[in-house]
């Protein structure tokens, strides 16, 4: 088991979150309402305000289409707050200090005191948690084991958290956080009564935390973290004891979305209406309102040796194009050309709806290239727009330029979706089966020349077309997904 331990947690890492908590209310600019709005202002100030928590490895950045759908449906744009966890991978062991990483209680606490500022900043006197995957342990921990958190909190939906975890082998990785047979699961999912007193091992009791109401959503068999053997953390012999209802709790409403992926589970349309049903008790439109003004704003972060980071990368170049969403290429000078400071924050910058753009860039770290990221059209205003820049690998380097295609809100499914990266269907690395792959690295023999990324699945269909950029001058070109 000692030889598979870097590739386990590197694959853990890419997707499940965190340490010092940044709290973020969600876009900036003027707000537009539409669908289920209040009818009122002061029935928009009794909504309750939400926080989103992300997952492991991610950002605060993913709930941004989810937020957009609240805005939609008339949630106020000031009630609505993401949290970021600088360091958002966890420990390879929970109770043992390691750089880089975060450990369950550092994440409880870190989460409680971001559960204070947001009701001391609306004034609520309680509030909404939505996590997606390992946020979801964090929302559990608080409200388990902070005295008087239940009381703050009226509603919790967890999508895709591993609440019985990815595996439940009490020998192996047994004080990792996501081991279901380990110590800390075992205490979240200690049945209680009523009264949130402990019952006697085995007894039937509740597994969540008494006041909230509680939904968790999850895949009916698609999700890469609640499976049979342990292929998705690297170690394909594994039984890890584990199925696919392994997210249900007990006192929970436990809501199945079939063929939804893990990602998918937190933030796809049909997740944003559940969740808002759950909310709300009325049915939204999953319809995101274009806004005429946007303004856009977010955070430049980095990585450790440990993995990425949301702390800012300070002194990073920032430089933002219009571009021509037929062909990338540049439609003038740049809109905003800035050096980060100390918060990390490149923006803001005003635009439309229907402007895509080029973020170039450039950072402070020799390991890291310089990054251009191709966005299609923001609809609304966000100020999560984070830019982390990616690197060149060192077995890339053989090629004249390399092309990300990247889908940080699910990922890709074949035959479910069809996925195609500069004329290749499938492209590099995804293949059938359990959708479990959300990027495909493309090198390509030549450059100065358009890049087209297209994504189809369901409802869904997004197209993203980038520039092609030398690797020699260490550039690399990422098409993002917003959907």
């Amino acid at each position: 088991m000692t030889a598979r331990r870097p590739l386990l947690f590197a694959v853990l890492a890419s997707l499940l979150a965190g340490a010092t908590s940044v709290l973020t209310a969600c876009a900036a600019g003027p707000s537009a309402t539409s669908g289920a709005a209040p009818s009122t202002p002061s029935a928009a100030a009794a909504l309750p305000p939400i926080l989103f928590v992300h997952g492991n490895g991610d950002t605060a950045a993913l709930w941004t289409t989810t937020l957009w759908r609240f805005e939609s449906n008339g949630w106020p744009r000031d009630r609505l707050f993401a949290i970021d966890l600088p360091y958002p991978l966890a420990r390879d062991d929970d109770s043992k200090e390691q750089q880089g990483r975060s450990s369950t209680t550092e994440q409880r606490d870190q989460l409680a005191a971001e559960i204070d500022r947001v009701l001391a900043a609306t004034g609520a006197p309680h509030l909404v948690l939505m996590g997606n995957s390992r946020g979801g342990y964090a929302i559990r921990n608080v409200l388990a084991n902070v005295g008087g958190a239940a009381k703050k909190v009226s509603h919790v939906v967890l999508g895709g958290t591993p609440n019985h975890g990815v595996w439940a082998l009490p020998n192996f990785r047994p004080t990792n956080e996501f081991n279901g047979a380990g110590p800390f699961l075992n205490g979240l999912n200690a049945p209680k009564g009523p009264d949130g007193q402990l019952l006697p091992a085995g007894s039937a009791g509740l597994e969540v935390t008494p006041g909230p109401k509680w939904l968790t959503i999850r895949s009916d068999n698609n999700d890469k973290f609640a499976q049979p053997d342990g292929s998705w953390i690297g170690a394909k012999d594994l039984k890890t004891q584990v199925t696919t209802d392994g997210p249900a709790l007990s006192g929970a409403e436990n809501l199945v979305l079939p063929g939804r992926d893990h990602r998918e589970t937190s933030f796809h349309p049909e997740a944003f209406a559940a969740a808002w049903r759950f909310i709300t008790g009325r049915a939204p439109t999953v319809d995101i309102t274009p806004e005429a003004t946007v303004v856009l704003d977010g955070k430049v972060t980095g990585v450790t040796g440990a993995g990425p980071t949301n702390l800012p990368l300070v002194g990073a170049k920032v430089a933002v194009y219009a571009i021509d969403p037929a062909t990338g290429q540049r439609r003038g000078s740049a809109l905003i050309d800035k050096t980060v400071g100390d918060d990390g924050r490149w923006g803001p910058l005003t635009t439309d709806s229907t402007t895509a753009l080029e973020f170039v860039v450039t950072p402070t770290l020799a390991a890291l290239s310089t990054t251009h990221i191709y966005r299609s059209p923001f609809a609304r205003s966000s100020s999560l727009v984070h830019l982390r820049p990616e690197r060149v690998l060192d077995a890339e380097k053989i090629s004249k330029a390399v092309v990300v295609l990247t889908r940080p809100r699910g990922y890709f499914g074949l035959p479910r979706d069809s996925v195609v990266l500069d004329g290749k269907s499938p492209p590099p690395g995804i293949t059938p089966g359990v959708a479990g792959a959300a990027v495909s690295r493309l090198l390509l023999k030549d450059t100065g020349r358009q890049v087209v990324g297209q994504f189809r699945s369901g409802p869904i269909n997004e197209r993203v077309v980038g520039w092609v950029w030398p690797v020699d001058d260490k550039h690399i070109s990422v098409l993002e997904l917003h959907y």
